[in-house]
């Protein structure tokens, strides 16, 4: 098929999705006290990760994958503030704080965007308000949007200067991920962080710590030759690090080379960062199972790559987000949504935090002067 034709069929099929999110009203439970509480959350994101992601890697490695086993199955509504196609802090921020915020910001009101005056409470701070332990992984930088939206209040996802330190002095107990120029053993000594930074090291971390892994840029693959832990190890540690708490505890965990692969349309490179993603989720869900407090959520900030099926062929269609609907996925909350329900990113949030047991969500934080 020609591109041309490609791309034809991907504008009429986006402009399709973006009039039916315009058009359809989704249900929203309208009674959230009666949602089921919940000990602990798992949250995890597969940035960038649409329905054909999914079916493209099934089609073509020829997997079966855990996240196929939820029977809890909605969507999610992607859009920012500012705009019907979000970027990952927008996104991020929605799915963090239960409010929408412009492109390129992270967890801050769009109308005071340099966090003046105030900012809304994200899950995390929640967790932590509530007297749960709260922690951060991702495959991307700890300054990354999905990361930082769970961790920081910025003008700009760019601003790892701004992000970085907010996170060192933040509550967190786990905060893992990729390197970011802004961070240095020094400052989180100071803030009483352990640093980490290979597999190593983090399997040698106790309960009790508060640690901060730097590691590389490779440790989004499915398997590690290069001392890096895969997502899956960092799951099942930070889990063990965690959960002991008798409050509960929150987990974010990102995937986010589902995301960065498919903007350069790197099939190959999808496909290894999804498999890689659902071994964690394989270990979220094992745990739940085990534990029957834990509430998983799975869904995504937004798709990439615009991938449809053309003449029986997943193929992508642009190298950017598209405004399609994105994976919302439950397990241990039966009243999180309906079977097939559609709802905006940030219900997601919201719902979350009712599962936790918060009588009040979104939360506006007032900054003092």
């Amino acid at each position: 098929m020609s591109p041309i034709l490609v791309k034809l069929i991907s504008a009429l099929t986006t402009f399709l999705l973006i009039m039916q999110g315009l058009f359809i009203t989704p249900v929203i439970n309208e009674n959230k006290t009666d949602f089921e509480g919940v000990k602990n959350v798992i949250f995890m994101i597969g940035d960038g990760m649409g329905f054909n992601s999914i079916e493209k890697t099934k089609a073509e490695e020829g997997v079966s994958l855990a996240m196929d086993t939820f029977e809890l199955r909605g969507q999610s509504r992607t859009a920012s503030a500012n705009s019907i196609i979000t970027d990952s802090a927008a996104g991020g921020t929605a799915l963090a704080t239960g409010v929408r915020t412009a492109n390129g910001a992270i967890g801050v009101y769009m109308g005071d965007r340099d966090n003046i005056a105030s900012h809304p409470m994200n899950l995390t701070e929640l967790a932590i308000e509530m007297g749960k332990t709260a922690g951060v992984i991702t495959t991307d930088s700890t300054s990354g949007a999905t990361p930082a939206s769970f961790s920081a209040h910025a003008n700009d996802r760019d601003d790892e200067h701004v992000i970085t330190p907010q996170q060192l002095a933040g509550d967190l107990t786990v905060m893992w991920g990729g390197t970011t120029s802004s961070f240095t053993a020094e400052a989180a000594e100071e803030y009483g962080w352990t640093a980490v930074y290979d597999k190593e090291d983090m399997d040698a971390l106790e309960e009790g710590s508060r640690s901060f892994g730097q590691f590389t840029n490779a440790l989004w693959h499915a398997e590690q030759t290069n001392g890096m832990p895969t997502l899956a190890e960092m799951t099942e540690k930070a889990i063990d690090l965690i959960d002991d708490d008798d409050d509960g505890f929150f987990l974010m965990v990102e995937g986010a080379h589902i995301d960065k692969n498919s903007h350069d349309n790197n099939g190959e490179g999808m496909k290894d960062a999804l498999i890689s993603f659902d071994d964690a989720i394989a270990v979220a869900l094992a745990y739940a199972k085990a534990d029957g407090e834990t509430l998983v959520v799975i869904t995504a900030d937004h798709e990439t790559g615009g991938i449809l099926k053309i003449a029986g062929d997943y193929v992508y269609t642009s190298g950017g987000h598209s405004g399609f609907n994105v994976p919302l996925l439950v397990y241990g909350c039966d009243d999180f949504i309906l079977d097939n329900q559609s709802i905006p990113n940030i219900e997601v949030a919201r719902r979350v935090a009712c599962a936790m047991g918060a009588t009040k969500f979104p939360v506006r934080v007032e900054n003092a002067f």
